[in-house]
């Protein structure tokens, strides 16, 4: 398997499963409802948010890996939209599912030499630092849903 593929494999394994934490973001959020999702615990992020804020910067790289010029913000990655309905949460959700997939999929299309170019801008680093800092970012939120989801469950 060459490097690309693996990388895509394990960028999907955090979405869908297959890691070595058995954990993953579609199971992880399959039982959850939108107003779990929106409850507030404590200080911390709502699964919502965390959930907004992962995928904001998938898109982001998506777009970029789809030709488009890097946009993004890390002070808009928070600004989820309102969720006042159990659809509403389910199309963040599929969002966030559905285009993790295509990063994915352009992910294993990616000739291997370019993961040493510079992601956009030197500035940003290449790449493979890039890919796995997304990768390490959903396992960090990945890490904080599961444990505001076990909160919220237990009250």
């Amino acid at each position: 398997m060459i490097l690309t593929q693996q990388i895509a494999k394990h960028f999907r394994e955090i979405h869908f499963g297959g890691n070595w934490t058995v954990s993953n973001l579609k199971e992880t959020l399959s039982d959850v409802t939108w107003e779990q999702a929106t409850t507030q615990v404590q200080s911390f992020n709502t699964i919502a948010i965390l959930t907004f804020h992962m995928n904001y910067f998938v898109s982001v790289v998506l777009r970029v890996f789809q030709g488009q010029p890097l946009t993004g913000n890390d002070k808009l990655s928070f600004d989820v939209p309102p969720i006042t309905s159990q659809k509403d949460w389910e199309k963040l959700v599929n969002k966030s599912l559905t285009e993790a997939e295509e990063l994915a999929k352009l992910i294993e299309k990616m000739p291997e030499e370019r993961l040493w170019e510079d992601f956009t801008d030197k500035k940003f680093g290449n790449y493979y630092r890039n890919l796995h800092g997304i990768i390490e970012h959903s396992h960090y939120h990945l890490g904080q849903i599961s444990l505001i989801k076990k909160i919220i469950s237990e009250k």
